[in-house]
């Protein structure tokens, strides 16, 4: 199987001006990397502070549009690799996942839970709810299917008290930037398959921003490390999301080199 390049350009839920524009710097990396020729999905619109309701209805196109994207790639024998602006084009994505390959572990590998609800979310953030969504704990409209019980939520230490309460009683494991090495990882993976979705935030601010940077997170050489321990084989579907552009080349440049060394494991069998 190859990869096929899929990334978001419209709006979902963005608060932040640099998503979109970090999307399609990144997918421009991804394609240099690897040759492969971007599907860009979405028209650009501005970010605002809106709360879920409004954010979803507008983002219904674009997450339809992602979803059917993520549906042929696979339809046609490949692994989809996505680039979003936000951590809420999963809602397109997971169902997809759940539904091809219902055993593979999802590692959600970010600084956040992403799993509260309509009735738990504090901030009314879109993205702060994608993951409850796809594992069938409130209606987003585009599907759910994911087992909490197959979540492995690697870096998380930003997470709500209601929100921490929901995944303990889902099942979801948490593994904390001080324990999440490749071991402990493969580990909990066993022999299933493995789809991997990537929030920037994961990491120790500074590195790659992200609109919700906090401080304890992983450091670049140890989720490259973690990325080259997993089976390539094995890996059935990539998401990287909310690198937050700053509009000056010179420091974006940087950043996509940590980026590409990051996740060329992940891409290529064999990475120096």
């Amino acid at each position: 199987m190859t990869f096929e390049l899929i990334v978001s350009q419209g709006r979902i839920a963005d608060r932040t001006s640099g998503a979109i524009p970090g999307a399609a710097l990144t997918a421009r990396l991804l394609s240099n990397l690897t040759g492969l020729e971007p599907i860009e999905i979405g028209k650009i619109s501005s970010a605002r502070n809106d709360h879920w309701p409004s954010a979803l209805v507008e983002a219904n196109i674009t997450l339809t549009e992602l979803q059917q994207a993520v549906s042929q790639t696979i339809d046609r024998g490949n692994r989809p690799l996505m680039v979003a602006n936000t951590c809420a084009a999963s809602l397109a994505s997971l169902p997809v996942a759940a539904r091809v390959h219902p055993e593979a572990v999802l590692l959600w590998i970010d600084a956040h839970g992403d799993f509260n609800t309509p009735f738990t979310t504090e901030s009314g953030y879109l993205g702060g709810m994608v993951l409850a969504a796809a594992c069938g704990m409130w209606e987003s409209g585009h599907g759910s299917g994911i087992d909490p019980k197959n979540v492995i939520v690697i870096g998380g230490r930003d997470i709500d008290p209601a929100e921490t309460d929901l995944m303990k009683q889902a099942g979801l494991r948490i593994i904390p930037p001080s324990t999440a090495t490749p071991q402990a990882i493969l580990s909990e993976i066993g022999d299933r398959e493995i789809w991997i979705h990537v929030d920037w935030d994961v990491l120790e601010p500074a590195h790659i921003p992200a609109a919700y940077a906090i401080a304890d997170g992983l450091l670049p050489n140890t989720l490259r490390e973690i990325f080259s321990a997993l089976p390539k084989h094995r890996i059935v579907g990539i998401e990287l999301a909310e690198f937050e552009a700053s509009g000056e080349w010179s420091k974006d440049e940087k950043v996509l080199d940590v980026i590409a060394n990051i996740v060329s494991p992940l891409l290529f069998e064999s990475s120096t």
